[in-house]
């Protein structure tokens, strides 16, 4: 488990194709690496790896295949600056929210604003993510705690003031970047808990509805 507070920002120093995944290599810059051991998780651009390797500026990750296909891991280059955070510790403030590192899906930065010291970035999430986004309420993109600004559809506006934008990779980011999402696992926990008894039957993992919710009294007809 994570909090979505970026200690790091790493640099990718090599990606090595191996039988249809890939071996990662990070610098990880100031990232105190002194407690983690070869086993532990890193959070990297918000998907949990595993370390295999402790060269001594970084580590080595192996990143599978299905996780090249549904993050933005594969589009990266060596170069390319990814932010870090280790595992959470049970003495770990909970400065943002919790975070699992196992991203639901990518979105898409639209646009950005500047506004005052800030930036505001509007970024579009696959539309079978939108019922999980809620005004105010938490999401981690690339690995970030952000608070949701506002919601239209499946497109939210994210505001990033200085600090973040100076200690994470979003200075990187323009319209058209791909960015991993995860949401709030208390929203996914909810969904299942208010399915019930049917969370059980083929086809309860599309969600609800608004005619499942009608039908268990949680509407007006």
């Amino acid at each position: 488990m994570f909090t979505g507070i970026i200690e790091a920002v790493g640099t990718i120093v090599a990606m090595t194709p191996k039988g249809g995944d890939m071996t990662l290599k990070v610098r990880t810059n100031e990232l105190d690496l002194s407690d983690v051991a070869l086993g532990d998780s890193i959070a990297t651009n918000g998907v949990c790896l595993t370390v295999v390797a402790l060269p001594g500026d970084g580590f080595s990750a192996d990143v599978s295949g299905e996780t090249l296909s549904l993050t933005s891991l594969g589009n990266l280059q060596v170069g390319s600056r990814v932010n870090l955070e280790k595992a959470l510790t049970p003495t770990t403030r909970l400065g943002g929210h919790l975070v699992s590192g196992h991203v639901d899906g990518l979105g898409t930065v639209l646009k950005l604003t500047p506004d005052a010291r800030s930036t505001r970035i509007d970024v579009e999430a696959p539309r079978e993510l939108a019922r999980y986004l809620a005004q105010k309420g938490s999401i981690t993109v690339d690995g970030i705690s952000l608070t949701v600004n506002s919601v239209e559809g499946a497109v939210f506006s994210l505001n990033i003031v200085p600090h973040t934008q100076s200690w994470t990779n979003i200075a990187d980011w323009q319209p058209g970047t791909q960015v991993n999402l995860e949401v709030d696992i208390i929203a996914r926990y909810l969904e299942r808990l208010l399915l019930g008894d049917k969370a059980a039957d083929s086809g309860a993992g599309e969600g609800i509805s608004m005619a499942f919710l009608a039908e268990n009294g949680f509407l007006r007809r």
